[in-house]
């Protein structure tokens, strides 16, 4: 009985994490999209010793709405003036238990992006630009800092990782009405819809589960990724719109953080729902290095329900987080230019109303390892 306890607990905290511990920005504030290193699923922190866990996320969004601070600026969409981000991502993950409770994980994403926009192209007519590819790979490690057989009621995973700049961040594409004398021109593309921003980081995240009832479990955890670089060299043409913008001439390297919480019922055996709260976006500020060049600092909180289905070793979920506030503050060179110019200046950026999250994944058990099967069961998310 012990062992199918043990297995019945991995199944519903496997499916409870999820897709949970995915987090994306929303809209051209985060420069792309990005989750922990340490994996994509809480079961990544579930892996009996031996045990190889591998899946893939997918996430969508369409950002348009504008906003200065947390108002929104709804004459961008009525006169057709909004900028228009389409975003795909597919991370594909593994990871492997070391330990009962010391694992390690890859993800490994891929990214489609388009950017539809008056202003970049001469403001006369709306243009499309585009960038696809491979993003920046992340490598983690995570531990338990309970046992897991001992601790089945709660627990909490610390995690430290790396993220690697392997994705392009000076992918460029054509710009009309912008050369000589209104000719197309060769440029990079926005930093929102680059793979890739040029900087080797440093990620650091949690993440928790506590029963609160039968087959009801709160949850949480968050990330805060470390970008020590400043500027990557590639040149936004900011400085072509205004004269006032040349701060802005040379891209930022931000870090990025997101943190979220909520509560999971598990329905049946393989049908489970979560709702929870999502806050995540870039800093004006980074932790370590300087702050020049330019970055399009943010947050956004969401209203984050799911749904998933698990069978034996397959999971399937998929979650639809909604905005509900958002908010564009004053960056670092916002600030610089209205000390220079004496006035107020707060630039823009345009959010997505939801995302679209869904995650598969599969495990392959290490046939030695012993694990409680209704303690499998009992976490069906």
């Amino acid at each position: 009985m012990k062992t199918q306890r043990t297995l019945y607990f991995i199944t519903f905290i496997t499916a409870l994490f999820f897709g949970i511990n995915a987090s994306n920005a929303q809209g051209c504030v985060a420069i792309r999209h990005f989750s922990s290193c340490v994996g994509n699923t809480l079961e990544s922190n579930l892996l009996g010793q031996g045990d190889i866990q591998i899946g893939s996320n997918y996430r969508y969004f369409k950002s348009f709405r504008h906003f200065r601070g947390t108002e929104e600026e709804p004459d961008r969409v009525a006169n057709g003036s909004e900028v228009i981000n389409h975003s795909h991502s597919w991370d594909f993950f593994l990871t492997y238990g070391i330990t009962d409770r010391l694992y390690t994980s890859v993800t490994i994403p891929t990214v489609i992006n388009t950017r539809s926009s008056l202003y970049e192209h001469g403001r006369e007519e709306r243009n499309t630009t585009f960038s696809r590819g491979l993003a920046d790979i992340r490598v983690g490690v995570g531990y338990w800092l309970f046992d897991l057989e001992k601790h089945q009621n709660g627990n909490l995973a610390l995690g430290l990782g790396l993220k690697l700049p392997t994705g392009s961040y000076n992918a460029s594409d054509i710009f009309y009405n912008v050369g000589p004398e209104g000719s197309p021109q060769v440029r990079p593309v926005d930093q929102s819809i680059q793979p890739g921003d040029g900087g080797f980081g440093i990620t650091v995240d949690f993440q928790f589960y506590q029963k609160i009832a039968e087959r009801l479990f709160a949850y949480g955890g968050g990330f805060y990724l470390i970008n020590p670089r400043e500027t990557n060299g590639t040149r936004t043409f900011r400085e072509t719109l205004s004269p006032i913008l040349q701060n802005e001439a040379i891209m930022a390297v931000p870090d990025q953080f997101s943190l979220r919480a909520g509560v999971s019922q598990s329905f049946s055996n393989t049908i489970s729902g979560s709702l929870g709260a999502r806050y995540e976006g870039v800093p004006v500020k980074d932790l370590i290095g300087g702050n020049e060049g330019f970055r399009r600092p943010g947050n956004v909180l969401s209203i984050d329900p799911g749904i998933a289905f698990m069978k034996d070793n397959f999971s399937l979920n998929l979650n639809v987080p909604f905005a509900v506030r958002r908010d564009r503050p004053q960056s670092v060179t916002d600030k610089q230019t209205e000390e220079a110019t004496g006035n107020p200046r707060n630039g823009d950026a345009a959010f997505a109303d939801y995302l679209i999250n869904v995650g598969v994944s599969f495990r392959f058990p290490n046939k030695k390892v012993k694990v409680d099967p209704e303690l499998m069961n009992q976490f069906s998310n």
